[in-house]
């Protein structure tokens, strides 16, 4: 009995083990099973209707379940043929002894498909949004998927797993922007769809290993990640287009650039974005940008109209509340030989921080200084600001070059105008010897204080510059201290001190002193009045040509002592310069001539010496940008000249009256009876003149003369008023 047992036992066991060899392999086919594949398969979509082939009952030993498998059956919805490689039923094995068979699951694999049969069947998928683009966008496409769609316990569709791969696809994104030779694979669920080994090409930019997932979630999320190859040129339009509102991109001429990218999106329930975050990182081989406006400074001596950038690490990040890009290689200004630089921008919020340190061999000047950088020699700049709306605040700025060196710390702008700043230091050379070495400090005084200032340049810049306000927030007492100051025309001024006061920007008060040496002296003084508010400034040199070697008007002025007065108020300025006992070489030709018919004049002229005054004086006033001369005055024992006239920046008007001969004229005066009646004898002067007219845009006057006429009653005032303050 027992060995009967056995023998039973063994016996089901091995027909078992040979049913359970034959399911999984061959199968058995069957019938039984066609009608309730198909009305499952219409379940899922009424208008589905399914033509199966041979269907075999087989056993899965992975899964240890059932199912029911046909192959090349046809799958027709709306009219259009799916094509089926292999379709699986799997049935829970428990409702089968019951008589109830149930679907876990189906499993459908599709044979390639073309896009322009799954537009045909596209009307019912969802979202809208998406049949819409697969209808107007998509032109060309194979389709390779398979399907797994499981059931709950009434049968109804519960999830789905689809899975294939899409190739050869050619869609319109926008405009003229096309994706060609598109390639991917592709797993999708109810709640993700996933792309991975995306490889397309659009134009200029050619995108591969790349990946994508969309989350479905209660939240829609959007990530991916891709490398891209960017060949950017002028041909590239349409896409430029599509960028159009970035900055500096209407400059670009041509982009090479090696990139890996990814970015997270964020939607709500409506697909408006909550969230996202884009960054890159890779290398620009080669990049040129030319500027519509070429640029232009005050530190320049010429204009930068072209950019390139070789060989450069680039990294940007870019999301809903920061911003950052990091750029690093060489640069090259102008087609000129490649330099190295850095450049960092963090934008946070109103919160914006620059960095940038970078190599410059160009020309560069700062005349304020009289600093100008050595043909074969390399700046570095090294700049770290932040700006937060309209306030900017300069960390620290270097300006390196071997021994010379320019850094300003922490210095502070609100609406272009100077807030606070705490150090300023310069030390600079100049064929070989130091011309600049001091600094400035910014705390409850201003002091400015040093071994050594170069003001070569600084009566030009003060005759240049336009008036401005970005200092009007200054009020300030202020000291200034110079051991020597290199003034004009190689003069030096030692132990110069200044002891003043900013209010509004602008001085209100000095008092200072210079040494010329050989008891030669500078003195500034300046008082405001507190009646009227006007300003009164006075300033006399013993030496005049270090003041005024700017103004063209006393070029080559030698000798003399010099005292400017000017009352100062907020709509003018009315000025006083008298210049005494000096001379003047190299004056124009006419004026050489004239002065040929005094012996004196003859005199100077034969030992070189140029033509004697006795006294220059300039009364003038300015408002705005007109200064009208009211008088100019100027005597001497060969040659005398009065005028008056005007000058702003599209005009200069002079008109005067110019006195040749003064001896001869004061021998006529002498001759009895005759001298009485032509000149005044308590006059003495007189007779012979020359009047004269100019008048034009700057570089352009033009000069009338009326050669011989008696001399005018207000020039022979003018003398006599002259010799009376003389006595």
């Amino acid at each position: 009995m027992k060995k009967f047992l056995s023998i039973l036992i063994i016996f089901i066991f091995a027909i078992l083990i040979s049913l359970a060899a034959t399911l999984s392999t061959i199968g058995i086919e069957t019938n039984r099973f066609n009608n309730l594949i198909s009305q499952k398969i219409k379940h899922i979509k009424n208008k589905i209707n399914l033509k199966l082939t041979t269907v075999k009952f087989k056993f899965d030993l992975k899964e240890i379940s059932l199912f029911l498998e046909t192959r090349n059956s046809q799958i027709e919805y709306r009219e259009v043929v799916i094509p089926t490689q292999n379709i699986k039923v799997y049935i829970d094995f428990l409702s089968l002894i019951n008589f109830e068979p149930k679907i876990k699951k189906i499993n459908l694999v599709l044979n390639q498909m073309d896009i322009k049969d799954l537009k045909k069947i596209s009307v019912s998928l969802k979202p809208s949004n998406f049949n819409s683009f697969l209808n107007n966008k998509i032109n060309h496409g194979k389709l390779s998927a398979e399907i797994k769609i499981f059931f709950d316990d009434n049968n109804l569709l519960d999830d789905f797993i689809a899975r294939g791969s899409v190739s050869d696809l050619k869609a319109k994104i926008i405009n003229e922007i096309h994706l060609e030779k598109t390639n991917f694979n592709f797993f999708a669920d109810k709640s993700d769809i996933l792309l991975k080994n995306i490889f397309c090409k659009t134009g200029p930019f050619e995108i591969t290993d790349g990946d994508l997932k969309l989350n479905l979630s209660s939240e829609i999320l959007l990530e991916s990640n891709f490398k891209t190859n960017l060949k950017f040129n002028n041909k590239s339009e349409s896409y430029r287009k599509l960028v159009k509102n970035l900055k500096f991109i209407d400059n670009i001429s041509d982009l090479d650039a090696v990139l890996n990218n990814s970015f997270f999106i964020k939607f709500d329930d409506t697909y408006k974005i909550k969230k996202y975050d884009l960054s890159s990182s890779g290398k620009i081989i080669k990049s040129n940008l030319d500027l519509k406006k070429p640029y232009n400074n005050y530190f320049l001596d010429k204009k930068i109209d072209k950019l390139t950038l070789i060989n450069s690490k680039i990294k940007t990040s870019f999301s809903s509340k920061k911003k950052s890009i990091d750029i690093s290689g060489k640069y090259s200004l102008n087609t000129e030989n490649p330099l190295s630089f850095s450049f960092s921008n963090r934008i946070n919020g109103d919160l914006l921080n620059f960095k940038l340190n970078a190599d410059y061999n160009s020309p560069f000047e700062l005349d304020l200084i009289n600093y100008k950088k050595k043909k074969k020699s390399k700046i570095n700049l090294s700049l770290n600001l932040d700006k937060n709306k309209n306030k900017i605040k300069i960390n620290e700025l270097k300006l390196l070059e071997g021994e010379n060196s320019i850094i300003v710390e922490d210095i502070a702008f609100k609406n272009n105008k100077l807030l606070s700043l705490k150090k300023i230091s310069v030390k600079t050379n100049k064929d070989g010897n130091i011309n600049n070495n001091f600094f400035i400090l910014y705390d409850k005084k201003i002091t400015i204080k040093g071994a050594k200032f170069d003001a070569s340049n600084l009566p030009k810049i003060l005759n240049d510059s336009a008036s401005n306000d970005n200092f009007s927030d200054i009020n300030k007492d202020i000291e200034i201290d110079f051991k020597n100051i290199i003034a004009p025309l190689s003069e030096n001024l030692k132990n110069f001190k200044l002891i003043g006061k900013i209010e509004k920007g602008k001085f209100t008060k000095i008092s200072s002193k210079g040494d010329f040496g050989n008891n030669n002296f500078l003195d500034i003084t300046m008082k405001k009045n507190t009646k009227d508010k006007k300003k009164y400034l006075e300033i006399y040199s013993d030496l005049t040509k270090p003041l005024l070697t700017e103004y063209s008007f006393f070029k080559d002025l030698n000798g003399g002592k010099l005292l400017f007065s000017s009352v100062i108020d907020d709509n003018d300025t009315i000025s006083k310069l008298k210049i005494e006992n000096f001379t003047v070489t190299n004056a124009p030709g006419m004026v050489q001539l004239l002065s040929l018919a005094d012996l004196g004049g003859l005199a100077d002229l034969a030992e070189g010496e140029g033509l004697s005054f006795d006294l220059l004086e300039i009364k003038m006033e300015k408002k705005n940008d007109l200064l009208k001369l009211n008088e100019i005055l100027a005597l001497g024992p060969s040659i005398s000249v009065l005028m008056e006239g005007y000058q702003s920046p599209a005009v200069t008007s002079l008109r005067g009256t110019l006195v040749p001969a003064k001896t001869l004229n004061t021998l006529i005066s002498k001759i009895p009876v005759l001298g009485e009646i032509i000149i005044p004898k308590e006059i003495g002067e007189g007779l012979f003149g020359i009047s004269f007219k100019m008048k034009g845009p700057p570089g352009k006057i033009k000069t009338t003369i009326n050669p011989i006429r008696t001399i005018t009653p207000r020039f022979i005032q003018k003398i006599i008023d002259r010799n009376k303050d003389s006595k």
